[in-house]
């Protein structure tokens, strides 16, 4: 695999932080999807190797967490909370928005290349319900209309940038 100097730096260091090598899979996780820009099968070995574990120990974290992606994202990533909480109060409807909005099934990147939408398990905000995720950021009790909100504000910064 082939990872930046940078980032095998703070891998190296980030191990020393363990005194369980296995204890350091999702930091490790985390800094290879963003060298790499997702977790590929080639990741999870090498993350196994350098842990002493087996690979299914690193895949059933991969595949556990909604932030670990298995393939390469649009430049923002849309994530929806398919959970059943969010779903009774309208996640399905949001997912579907943001799917018609932009132009691509859960999980595939949009024909521009910015955006990819997926429906996730929980992003632990039960009470607040559809949660959606635009990269890091956190939004709460979202609704059709402010998906469309939500969209519009990506469309816009997406503009922005093209014409950087």
């Amino acid at each position: 695999m082939n990872l930046k100097p940078e980032t095998l730096r703070r891998i190296d260091e980030v191990i020393t932080h363990y005194p369980e090598r296995r204890s350091a899979a999702l930091p490790l996780l985390h800094l290879v999807q963003e060298d790499q820009g997702c977790i590929s099968p080639e990741a999870i070995e090498w993350i196994a190797a350098r842990l002493g574990l087996q690979p299914v120990n690193v895949y059933e974290l991969v595949t556990f967490y909604p932030m670990f992606r298995q393939k390469p994202a649009g430049r923002r990533h849309i994530k929806v909370c398919r959970t059943l909480s969010c779903a009774l109060v309208g996640g399905i409807q949001v997912c579907e928005e943001f799917r018609r909005q932009f132009g691509c099934d859960p999980g595939e990147i949009s024909e521009d290349g910015e955006v990819t939408v997926e429906f996730v398990e929980c992003l632990a905000s039960c009470g607040t319900g559809p949660v959606v995720m635009v990269d890091e950021e956190l939004h709460e009790k979202v609704d059709v209309a402010r998906a469309r909100e939500i969209v519009a504000q990506i469309k816009a910064e997406a503009a922005v940038n093209a014409g950087t």
